[in-house]
C-alpha cells in the first residue's frame, strides 16, 4: 500500500512587522538638518507598518525637535574647531551592546560612516545580522572647506572601507551610486531618494507681506539661500556670486534663511542681505514661496531637500552641477545647473532668471509639477525593501 508523501511547507516571506530594525546615527534630533529629517520621516512610516524599531544617537538636553520612534542615547563628545553644536561618538559603550543585546534586531541600520557607524557594522557582522546603509552627506568633500583637502584620499578610502562592509547600500540618486561603485564600492546599491510635503511646500504659501516686513518691495527679485550656514554649504561660493551680480548692475535681493556658526562670517561677506533667521514648519514653506530664485552652490549634499522644497514651491532653481540637483532638477525647465565654483555660470544664470520674469514663472511652474512626483510613502518603501532584502 502507497502512503502519499508529507506535504512541503516553504517559509512565508518575511513580513515587516517581523523586523526588529536598530537604526544608528550621528545625529538623530539634537540638530534640524536634512539627514535626520529624513530618518525621522522613515522611522515614521516604518512604526506605520508595524515595523519594531530602536535608534540609536548622541543627544542632548535641548534637541532641536522630538524624536520619532525610541530614541537610546549614545555618549558622545562635541566636535572641535568651532563645531560644536555637532557630536562625536567614540563607539559602542557597554551600556549600549546590552541594549542591543535585549533589543535582538534582525537588521542594523547605519547612516553615516563615523566611528558610531563603524562599530554597528562590526556588531551586526560579529552576530550575522543583516546591515544596511544609507548616504546623506558627501564628508569626502568636507576637508577642502577647511584647509585640509589633502585628507579628501583618506575619507574617500575610510568611506569605500565602510560601505563595502553592509549587506545593502541605498542612496539618494544615480550619480551618487555611480560614484561608491567609482570608489570600488561593490556592496549592492539601490535608490532612496527623497520626498516633500506638498501641503507645507508649494506656491500659495508665497507671502509679499512677509517680505515687506524685511523691507523688501513687491518688484524686487529675491535671489535666497535657505540651509545652515556652514562653510560646507558654499557660502563663499554664493557671496563671490553675489557681489559678480552686483559688478554686472544687476538688481536683486538676497534673503537667507537659517542659522549656524558662520552666520557673522556670511553677513560680512554679503551686506547687502537680508537675514530672515531660522525657520520650521509651516514659516519656512512660506518664506521659501517668497523667493523668486533659489541658489543653491553647494556639492556636498547627496540629494538636497531645499532644493525640492523650492521647486514644490515654485521657485526656479540655480544649482551646483552636482549629486544633489541632477536627476531633480530639469536643466533649462525648472531650473539651470552649473558647473560647480564656476563664479560667471552662476552669475549669469541667476541674471538670466532676474532678467526675463517669464522664463522665471514657467521655470517656477515646471519645478512645481516635477516636485509632485517627490512622495514620501513610496520613496520610503525603498529602504523597507532592502530591510526586508538583509533580514535574517
Amino acid at each position: 500500500m502507497a502512503f502519499p508523501c508529507a506535504p512541503r511547507y516553504l517559509p512565508l516571506p518575511m513580513q515587516p512587522t517581523d523586523l526588529r530594525i536598530a537604526m544608528f546615527s550621528g545625529n538623530y534630533n539634537y540638530v534640524r538638518d536634512g539627514a535626520n529629517q529624513a530618518l525621522n520621516n522613515l522611522a515614521g512610516f516604518l512604526l506605520e507598518r508595524g515595523v519594531t524599531l530602536r535608534v540609536y544617537s548622541p543627544t542632548t538636553d535641548t534637541p532641536a525637535f522630538e524624536p520619532t520612534g525610541d530614541l537610546v542615547s549614545v555618549p558622545a563628545w562635541p566636535l572641535p574647531g568651532g563645531r560644536d553644536e555637532y557630536k562625536l561618538a567614540p563607539g559602542l559603550p557597554k551600556k549600549v551592546r546590552d541594549d542591543l543585546k535585549a533589543f535582538a534586531p534582525n537588521v542594523v541600520h547605519v547612516s553615516a560612516p563615523d566611528i558610531l557607524g563603524h562599530r554597528a557594522l562590526s556588531w551586526a557582522r560579529r552576530h550575522d545580522i543583516g546591515s544596511v546603509a544609507t548616504l546623506h552627506t558627501r564628508f569626502e568633500t568636507y576637508p577642502r572647506y577647511y584647509g585640509l583637502k589633502f585628507l579628501e584620499p583618506l575619507a574617500i578610502s575610510l568611506s569605500k572601507r565602510f560601505y563595502n562592509r553592509a549587506d545593502a547600500v541605498l542612496t539618494p540618486g544615480p550619480m551618487l551610486s555611480d560614484i561608491l561603485r567609482e570608489w570600488g564600492v561593490t556592496s549592492p546599491i539601490t535608490i532612496w531618494s527623497r520626498g516633500v510635503n506638498h501641503d507645507r511646500f508649494n506656491p500659495a504659501r508665497r507671502n509679499l507681506e512677509w517680505r515687506r516686513g524685511l523691507g523688501i518691495a513687491d518688484d524686487e527679485v529675491v535671489v535666497g539661500f535657505l540651509g545652515r550656514l556652514v562653510l560646507e554649504k558654499g557660502l563663499d561660493v554664493f557671496a563671490e556670486v553675489i557681489g559678480k551680480l552686483e559688478a554686472m548692475g544687476v538688481k536683486h535681493r538676497v534673503l537667507v534663511i537659517g542659522k549656524g556658526p558662520a552666520r557673522d562670517w556670511f553677513a560680512q561677506q554679503v551686506p547687502s542681505a537680508v537675514f530672515g533667521g531660522f525657520l520650521t514648519g509651516d514659516d519656512l514653506g512660506m518664506a521659501v514661496a517668497s523667493l523668486d530664485i533659489f541658489f543653491n552652490p553647494s556639492i556636498t549634499e547627496t540629494f538636497g531637500n531645499v532644493t525640492l522644497e523650492a521647486m514644490a514651491a515654485g521657485v526656479p532653481v540655480v544649482a551646483a552641477r552636482a549629486t544633489g540637483p541632477v536627476g531633480m532638477v530639469e536643466e533649462g525647465k525648472s531650473g539651470i545647473l552649473v558647473e560647480p565654483g564656476d563664479i560667471d555660470g552662476y552669475a549669469e544664470a541667476i541674471a538670466r532668471f532676474i532678467q526675463q520674469p517669464d522664463f522665471r514663472r514657467i521655470a517656477g511652474e515646471a519645478g512645481h509639477e516635477r516636485a509632485k512626483g517627490y512622495r514620501w510613502d513610496l520613496i520610503n518603501q525603498a529602504v523597507l525593501d532592502a530591510y526586508l532584502s538583509v533580514a535574517k
